[in-house]
């Protein structure tokens, strides 16, 4: 079993320069949490039984396995480049891209992906490959996208229970290996009639919902102060959708992290809006982070 020291940030290549800024953020984060990095690509061919090797007579570099080795290795002088030094090592794994991923992760602190790709990767973000890594991953996912800052805080959604705790402790954990701040973002609306076909706003006492709302977001913050001393925390509680706020924020921020499961409206996060809404428009590299169960 592999000791902690050794668990590895895991980086999804294809040979795209979207594919190549994940491996410049992934070497980045391999070296904040002072572990390897495993650069991993899944090589589908071989379930479709293509011929993979050189063509009799052909050049040793011809061939679809040697076009697979040639990227990974370029992956690998990316990230050598991007934090010299770094421990790094590769693998071409036969099948498709997200199965190989999702084996992955077990071992895995973290795994990073662009925001779109080529082949198995293709389409990352809206295609199944980002959905299904990121809903089943037994880890972190890291998606690369918007703009890379050093400058800003980490932005977190919470919602107040236990479900979002996760999330909570991988965005303190961020900032604190970034040196700089978090933002725990509690987005609400006005409550609806549950009748069928009635959306009409409910009648309520609007300082004694957001009182509420606000007892949500300290719920899903308690003891961090003491686990996370470094790391000052900012508590934002808007009237807004979800995915729009946290959209918004992330126009500030280093990066915004989100609960895999949730309540509410952050509920079935990755298969709803709030995650469609955050991964196609926020504006800096988002984070998804699994809960227990």
């Amino acid at each position: 079993m592999n000791s902690a020291s050794d668990t590895a940030v895991v980086v999804g290549v294809d040979g795209s320069e979207p594919a190549l800024r994940a491996v410049r953020l992934a070497a980045v984060e391999a070296a904040r949490r002072q572990r390897p990095l495993r650069v991993v690509h899944g090589f589908i061919w071989p379930l479709l039984r293509v011929p993979v090797e050189p063509p009799e007579g052909g050049p040793p570099s011809a061939g679809l396995r040697r076009q697979a080795e040639q990227l990974v290795a370029a992956a690998v002088a990316e990230a050598e480049a991007t934090v010299p030094g770094l421990r790094i090592s590769d693998k071409i794994i036969d099948g498709e891209a997200a199965a190989a991923l999702l084996g992955e992760s077990p071992t895995a602190a973290l795994i990073v992906l662009g925001d779109r790709g080529l082949g198995g990767f293709s389409a990352l973000v809206v295609g199944s490959v980002a959905v299904q890594v990121a809903s089943y991953a037994d880890c972190p996912v890291l998606v690369a996208r918007g703009s890379d800052r050093t400058e800003g805080p980490v932005v977190v959604g919470v919602d107040g229970s236990e479900l979002s705790r996760p999330a909570v402790e991988f965005a303190a954990e961020e900032a604190s290996l970034r040196g700089t701040g978090l933002v725990a973002l509690h987005a609400y609306r006005y409550p609806t009639s549950t009748e069928p076909g009635d959306m009409l706003p409910l009648v309520y006492d609007d300082a004694k919902l957001r009182a509420g709302e606000e007892r949500a977001v300290a719920e899903s913050l308690a003891g961090l102060a003491e686990r996370w001393p470094n790391v000052p925390v900012n508590r934002e509680t808007v009237r807004a959708r979800p995915g729009k706020a946290l959209t918004e924020a992330s126009r500030r921020a280093q990066l915004v992290v989100v609960g895999r499961q949730g309540r509410s409206e952050f509920t079935g996060l990755l298969l709803g809006s709030v995650s469609q809404s955050v991964l196609h428009h926020a504006d800096c590299p988002v984070a998804v982070v699994r809960a227990p169960g």
